[in-house]
């Protein structure tokens, strides 16, 4: 078992991965302002579809924790963990402007809970990577759903 006072900190390639994985958050953001109007509601759709992606791998984290040998609350992760795929799975059923709101939401609710669960864990050094992700990907859905109101 790691020692959890030690920090673990994202590899490289877990942060370049990480990083990458915002590129269809502002890109799908940005065709939602720029794009050609008959290309804006794609743009939207396949922005909904890849954040609630993104929040079902968020969920799914935590049952890698709870899966670990002496996992302290596996219970609490195991049902944490589909959350986020069950909101995602809301947020495809919804008009596409409140679904960009619930992902926005459920993104920082899933940062909250990372900010409580990976400390113990010995993952306190993910947690700015985390929030920076967060962030972006949490401010190209809101600004996607902007671009739905202006029209």
């Amino acid at each position: 078992m790691p020692d959890k006072s030690a920090p673990f900190p994202p590899p490289a390639l877990a942060q370049r991965l990480g990083y990458a994985g915002l590129l269809p958050f502002v890109a799908l953001a940005g065709a939602a302002w720029l794009a050609p109007v008959a290309m804006q509601a794609l743009a939207v759709q396949a922005l909904v579809a890849y954040g609630a992606t993104i929040a079902s791998f968020l969920g799914a984290i935590h049952w890698g924790l709870a899966m670990r040998p002496g996992a302290r609350t596996p219970a609490l992760s195991f049902g944490w963990g589909v959350v986020p795929s069950l909101l995602a799975w809301v947020a495809l059923l919804v008009n596409p402007g409140t679904g960009l709101l619930l992902l926005t939401a459920l993104l920082g609710v899933c940062f909250a809970v990372d900010a409580k669960v990976y400390p113990p864990c010995g993952l306190r050094a993910w947690l700015p990577m985390r929030f920076a992700l967060t962030l972006f990907a949490g401010l190209s859905c809101l600004a996607a759903a902007l671009a739905l109101q202006r029209a």
